[in-house]
Order: C-alpha cells, then structure tokens, then sequence
C-alpha cells in the first residue's frame, strides 16, 4: 500500500506547540493527570481502529521484506495497547516533576531566591518503527508541562496517525490542549530536516532508533538533542559466577524480548568457569536455539559456533544470535567493553563481591549490574511509569528517562525594591 503524501508545515505546527507549552504551564497536576487517564481510556476503547491501521503497517513491511526483529517492534495487539493505556495511568499516578523547590536561600542583601523545577518547553521526538513510543512519550510530554511534536518512521506511520488521533479526539474533553501533541505525518525527509532546525521553537529533540537515526540527528540538528543510544550490551560470567544463576540470566537478556535495546548481544566469558561449566553453556544455547559467534577459543569448544568477525563485535543483532568472547581475568573483560560498548548496560555475573564493584565502578555505562538481567534498563520496568528513551550521554540526563529528565530548572527572585 502507497502511502498517501501529506502537505505539511512544520513551523507552523512547532508554533501551535509552543503556544500550547504556555498554556501547559499554567495547568494543574490534577488537571494533567486527569487528561492522561481520559487518554487512557480513549486507547482501551479505541484499540481495533489501532489494530486495524497496524495491519497496513504490517502488510506493507512484509511487502518491503522487513526483519522479524523489526516487524516485532511495529506490531501492535489488543494486550500491547492496553499496555500502553496502564503505562499512562502509572505516569498520571506519579509525582509531578515541575514546580518542585530544589533550594533556596536568602542573600545577606535580603533578596530570596528559589530554584525551582521547570518544563523543557517544546520537545521534538524522532523515532522508529515502536508506535508505543508515540504513546510513552506524549504521557511523560505533558505529565511533565511539555508540548510534544511526533516524527515517527514511515514504517509505522498508519498506526502513528491513528494513535494520536484518539489522542486528540480525547483530549478535546480535558484542559491539556490539543496543540500540546503535533505529529508530522508527512514521511518526507524535508519534513523531518525542518524539525532539526527550528531552534527558536523547539528546546530539545530526542531521537529514538537505530544507530543511522541517532547519529543523523546528532550529526545535523541545530536545535540541542538529547541523545539515547544504540545497545550492543554485554553480560560478563566471571570465574565465580553460579552457574545456575549465570544461565537464568544469559536466557532473560538474550531471549525474553531479542530486538529491544537492552538485550543482551555479547557474552563475555571466563576461560576457567567456561571449561569447568561447558556442558550446562552448550545445553543452554541450544535448548534456546541461540546462535554463536565466537572467538577462537570458542568455537573450538562450541559446537557450531561460527568465527565471529570485527563487525560481531560492535554489532547490535536484534536477534537469537550471540557474540561469545573467552577472556583470562576480568580487566580483558572490562577492555574488550570499553571498545565495543555503547555505554547502555553492562552485567557481571559473580560471587566475588570485590570483583562485582569494580566492575561497576570501571565500566563506563549508564546502567550496571551485579547477578541481574540487562532487560531491567527500561523506564517502566524502574518505576518510571514509562520512559521516554535511553540515555547514553552524560550531560542533563543518562539512563532510563522518566519525567525528571524532561524539566530543568529557573532561578526565581524575590525583593523589595533590590538594587545592584
């Protein structure tokens, strides 16, 4: 199925939604949460619409030959929905972000002044083939004072459209305007040039995706973005790893959910450990029918295993393949992350306390772990209510982004009649 063209101004639409942030800004947190739950409520009842644009996004993906880990992260179902409806009331429930006092003081002079929490404004979000994001992101948007603009890929544009149409529909009935969310449904890559560039009315983008989308807005924006970041995470099974914890783990973060960014794509393992747990390692890989690409040593001892290449190493498969590096001691571990990382989620798998912290502590990344799943990086899975992306960089926000990332703060001062 063609997609139809649309003839759209995206100035005029950042405009709308910088004219609806002020209005935002005036509104209660009741006033906001209820606008959410109405949302909710709306995507619960409306679901076979959803679904039924979501066909034409599958149907038209199985006509381009898209991956299965892709057409994964586009399907919707009746469960997935009602997903997003709850992640929404679990966002409505949470404590409003802005207008928080994070101090004040008073100057010798008398004036009083507060540094107080704040919405960013205006945020552009850019992302793929993951319409929950449309969804996830405009919650966390207004729960936090902001207006949104939606780019997502033309992959998933049928049930983008779709979405923020019962969006719309329901917030007619709340306070929350319904300028506060614009989606761009134009699938012209002029459309998406102009967002990177209107700086004096969007404050921040935020693209979601593959390492080509992030890199495009990182390379070419004006506007200031804040960057989430690809996941080539990796779990290090230490020498003195239980092995039966070892393997709960390895199989949670492989294969509970393969084409999410938080799954696991290398498994870095001790010689020793490897030699005196082979049997349990095999059976496991392939009683979950995940593939391997290995190093030397490695497919010397796995049955199968194919030689893996510069690219297995930084890859990020999406998929039931694994990249399996044998190592001597945990500071080749801690190497071989340092060069092929993300900085998204790294595990150690370990008894050895002392070994656990200075791992965490040496490895750079903005989520660590000691004996637990790399798949716990995730806003809701933290108690977030939803996230709006992953951070990888280090400045404003780095992690899992709920709502505080989406503020900043002003200085608020009070006198009377102060001069300098």
């Amino acid at each position: 199925m063609a997609i139809a063209k649309v003839h759209v101004n995206v100035e005029e639409q950042a405009k709308k939604a910088k004219k609806a942030a002020r209005q935002l800004s005036l509104l209660t947190s009741e006033e906001k949460d209820e606008a959410l739950m109405v949302m909710a409520e709306a995507l619960e009842n409306e679901y076979q619409s959803i679904l039924n644009a979501n066909e034409s996004d599958l149907q038209a993906g199985i006509a381009k030959g898209y991956e299965a880990a892709f057409m994964d992260r586009l399907k919707l179902t009746k469960v997935r929905i009602q997903d997003f409806a709850e992640a929404l009331k679990d966002v409505a429930k949470l404590n409003d972000p802005t207008g928080r006092i994070v101090s004040s003081w008073a100057l010798d002079n008398g004036l009083q002044v507060e540094k107080v929490t704040v919405p960013l404004g205006v945020i552009g979000m850019i992302y793929e083939a993951r319409p929950n994001v449309t969804v996830d992101a405009t919650g966390l948007a207004l729960k936090s004072g902001n207006s949104i603009i939606l780019k997502g890929g033309s992959s998933a544009i049928y049930s983008n459209r779709a979405i923020v149409g019962v969006i719309h529909a329901a917030l007619r009935s709340t306070k929350i305007p319904e300028d506060a969310v614009q989606f761009i449904s134009s699938t012209d890559r002029e459309a998406t040039q102009q967002l990177f560039t209107m700086k004096e009315h969007i404050d921040v983008l935020i693209p979601r995706g593959g390492a080509s989308l992030i890199n495009s807005v990182v390379q070419n924006a004006t506007v200031p973005v804040l960057e989430t970041g690809v996941g080539n995470c990796h779990l290090y099974i230490d020498k003195d790893a239980d092995p039966v914890k070892a393997m709960k783990i390895l199989v949670n973060a492989k294969t509970d959910r393969p084409a999410v960014c938080n799954a696991a794509e290398t498994v870095i393992v001790h010689k020793e450990w490897l030699n005196s747990h082979l049997s349990l390692f095999i059976d496991t890989l392939n009683e979950h029918q995940i593939a391997v690409h290995g190093d030397r040593t490695a497919v010397a001892l796995i049955p199968n295993a194919l030689p893996a290449g510069e690219e297995d190493w930084s890859s990020e498969y999406l998929s039931l393949d694994l990249a399996v590096k044998t190592v001597g001691n945990m500071e080749e571990a801690i190497d071989h992350i340092d060069q092929y990382g993300t900085k998204h989620s790294e595990a150690i798998i370990t008894e050895n306390k002392e070994n656990a912290e200075k791992f965490m502590n040496l490895v750079d990344a903005s989520a660590l772990y000691h004996n637990a799943s790399t798949r716990f990086t995730d806003g809701g899975a933290l108690g977030f209510g939803a996230e709006i992306g992953i951070s990888t960089q280090k400045l404003h926000a780095r992690g899992p982004m709920g709502l505080p990332a989406l503020t900043t703060v002003k200085f608020k001062m009070r006198g009377n009649g102060h001069v300098r």
